[in-house]
Order: C-alpha cells, then sequence, then structure tokens
C-alpha cells in the first residue's frame, strides 16, 4: 500500500523595512481572490490546490508555501513572492525559496 507523500514545503525569508506594512498590503491584495484564514503560522491564503504564508517579524517578511505536489508548490510560491517583488519593486526587494 503507498503512503500519501508529504506535502511539499518552501520559505522565504525577506529582508524588508516595515515588514508589517509589506504583510499587510500582500495579504490584502491577494485575499480579494484567494479565501484568508488567520492561524498560528500566520495570514494563510488559499491558492490552488496549495497555501501559502505570509507572516511578519522583526526585520523580515516570512512566506511560507505549502503544496501536495510541485507545480502547485511553484504556484504558491509564484503567486507570493511575484506580487511582493512587484510592490516592492522600488525597494529591490527579491525573494528566494529555499526547500
Amino acid at each position: 500500500m503507498d503512503t500519501p507523500a508529504a506535502p511539499l514545503t518552501a520559505r522565504a525569508d525577506v529582508e524588508v523595512d516595515r515588514p508589517e506594512r509589506w504583510a499587510k498590503q500582500l495579504v490584502s491584495h491577494l485575499s480579494r481572490k484567494a479565501p484568508l484564514e488567520s492561524t498560528a503560522e500566520g495570514e494563510e491564503l488559499a491558492i490552488g490546490s496549495g497555501r501559502g504564508v505570509v507572516r511578519a517579524e522583526a526585520a523580515r517578511l516570512v512566506l511560507l508555501a505549502h503544496a501536495p505536489d510541485a507545480a502547485s508548490l511553484e504556484r504558491v510560491q509564484e503567486v507570493l513572492g511575484g506580487h511582493l517583488e512587484r510592490f516592492a519593486a522600488k525597494e529591490g526587494v527579491t525573494v528566494r525559496w529555499e526547500s
């Protein structure tokens, strides 16, 4: 009997000034199209068959991507990271994901 594969995860720690501001802007924008839930992990958005988590910490914004497969994980990363990079383009923000 096959056991189900563990969900895939990726994390990006993004060094930004005022991480709370960026988290609020990103969550506010994405929650127009993606269901939002506040969890212990952070603000969680349903993105396709995966989920993205946005959390502000002291000097960084933490983005987490969770998904059942590689394609879904990539989609969550594109949505979270791509939107943040566009919003913070003037700041030169780059999102780098680690699995």
